[in-house]
């Protein structure tokens, strides 16, 4: 999902119902979509007290389950699920509940963490559809909301290095690496492409303290004649960063394609999907 004019229009972006949609486009089944969970993302500080809400409009009760996780943030951006790390304390008012129909339910939290910064995810898992797979499976639609306990602190601009901003033509794609070398974690909000006459926007990510990550966009449209961008542009909260992009040789892309292999799809132990 874009991340289109900074955090304050992300968060109120959060209210989408994306994760269930993307579920039930799968399933072919629209009931599902009429599970929200908001916000998705809850910047707070450490420690701190928070909210989310739960919403069922549709047309069944539904039960719901809550489990808290740990997770690491690989450089591609995928991410790998764990048990809570003992140094995050959490208190839920609740760990699971029923909604009703057409019914809103509130669950608070309390959470600290030894260090800063900290983070985690708390998963709601519905279950009780009045439906079930194709092969007889009971359906149940897991939700997240991420939780990042922040210092008062936040990332310099001196702290991050976009160490890599390559056109990659033959793949019509862009590649950019930035690397937080500070102790805060940071967020760009906003990430465009500068043409000659436009720009194209490209998602904002989260980057993890003393960590890179590597950002690949696909372009629009072909890269050729004027239609090539020469510019990224990274909006953090508090500043920008700019780069010239450079061609990527023919070397770069063949070495680059014999790095990436092919991802296997999540066991039951470990899950991976885009970081939020």
């Amino acid at each position: 999902m874009n991340m289109r004019r900074g955090m304050k229009r992300n968060l109120h972006r959060t209210q989408l119902r994306v994760a269930a949609g993307a579920f039930c486009i799968f399933l072919l089944l629209p009931a599902c979509t009429a599970q929200t969970v908001r916000p998705l993302i809850n910047e707070l500080g450490n420690p701190a007290k928070g909210r989310v809400e739960y919403v069922n409009d549709g047309l069944t009760p539904l039960n719901v389950v809550l489990e808290a996780r740990s997770f690491t943030v690989s450089e591609a951006g995928e991410i790998s699920y764990r048990p809570l790390d003992p140094d995050i304390h959490l208190k839920l008012s609740t760990t699971s509940f029923r909604i009703q129909p057409q019914q809103t339910y509130y669950v608070f939290y309390e959470a600290s963490g030894v260090k800063s910064p900290s983070w985690f995810v708390i998963y709601a898992a519905f279950s009780g559809f009045p439906f079930r797979t194709a092969q007889g499976m009971n359906v149940r639609l897991e939700l997240p909301h991420t939780v990042y306990l922040l210092p008062k602190g936040s990332v310099e601009r001196a702290d991050v290095i976009i160490s890599r901003a390559e056109l990659h033509p033959d793949e019509n794609k862009v590649v950019v690496e930035v690397e937080n070398q500070g102790d805060n974690f940071g967020r760009v909000v906003e990430t465009q492409l500068v043409y000659d006459k436009k720009r194209q926007e490209a998602p904002g990510f989260p980057v993890f303290p003393h960590s890179k990550r590597i950002l690949k966009i696909p372009l629009a449209e072909k890269a050729e004649a004027e239609n090539v961008p020469v510019e990224v542009t990274l909006q953090f909260q508090k500043f920008r960063m700019e780069q010239k992009l450079q061609r990527a040789k023919s070397s770069d892309v063949v070495t680059s394609a014999q790095a990436t292999t092919p991802v296997s799809g999540a066991d039951a132990a470990q899950h991976k999907e885009k970081a939020p």
